[in-house]
């Protein structure tokens, strides 16, 4: 397959709004050996025009790749990989793959490239040259890992990884790529975005069982104020344990978690 490297971990803007929800959304830029840039993002919670957001992702990342004065053969492919939380539109599968295609309206012939730009591009179709969209609806997915894509999707869901997975990369991604490749601040940052995850499928999927499918605002309103907070403890509790065990210090735990350090001591 194409080797891929991670260039960055981006900060959406819209995160800045405020600081309990500033990592409801992780954005990772990473590129590939051909050159080609794959958006990831993560959403965490509900966003109505997400479908929007998306657009203006691979929109933004074009621009800001594209040097001023460049031909537009310069132009980066983009795979926008969204993964979301949320019941994102209407549809029970749980991957969605969107391309452009043009598709003449009378003959029904779909436009292809010229010998020249075939040779010129490197392409065989138009639609390489646009950008692709997948959605991964992780909460439509039934936990049944029947190849490799699954495997990496049940690993988004439940922070997991069984014995028997064989996906390439992903023990690696668990514990070096959103985490030992960060600095102390942005792995504190991570795990407290992680916590928040976690804290937040948990209440859609017991707001479902009670057949409120708006999820996590009704959920709050009307749900057991008392259970969520101790759940939330409980998580800060099980991520401290983890930290703790791999000799991270005291200090980041804190930060991360929100618990003191006699609290962590104590653990």
């Amino acid at each position: 397959g194409k080797q891929i490297k991670i260039q960055s971990i981006l900060e959406s803007e819209s995160n800045q709004q405020a600081e309990d929800d500033k990592f409801n959304r992780v954005d990772i830029v990473a590129e590939n050996d051909q050159g080609e840039l794959i958006l990831i993002e993560v959403q965490n919670s509900t966003q109505q025009d997400y479908f929007h957001r998306m657009l203006y992702g691979t929109a933004k990342l074009i621009t800001e790749f594209l040097e001023k004065g460049e031909p537009y053969s310069k132009v980066k492919k983009v795979y926008s990989v969204n993964v979301v939380y949320f019941s994102l539109g209407q549809g029970d599968d749980y991957i969605y793959r969107g391309k452009l295609d043009f598709h003449g309206l009378h003959l029904e012939e779909s436009l292809e490239p010229s010998i020249r730009q075939k040779k010129l591009f490197n392409i065989k179709e138009v639609y390489e040259i646009f950008p692709e969209y997948y959605v991964i609806k992780v909460n439509n997915f039934n936990d049944v890992a029947q190849n490799t894509l699954d495997e990496w999707i049940y690993f988004l869901k439940k922070s997991q990884i069984k014995e028997e997975f064989t996906a390439q990369g992903l023990t690696e991604a668990k514990e070096n790529l959103l985490v030992d490749s960060l600095s102390e601040e942005e792995r504190a940052n991570y795990l407290r975005f992680i916590e928040n995850r976690r804290y937040e499928i948990s209440m859609i999927e017991g707001s479902r069982s009670e057949g409120r499918l708006e999820g996590l605002e009704e959920g709050m309103e009307k749900g057991v104020k008392q259970g969520i907070e101790q759940g939330k403890q409980q998580e800060k509790i099980n991520i401290a344990k983890i930290l703790k065990q791999q000799g991270t210090d005291f200090d980041t735990i804190a930060v991360a978690t929100g618990l003191t350090r006699e609290e962590i001591e104590k653990l």
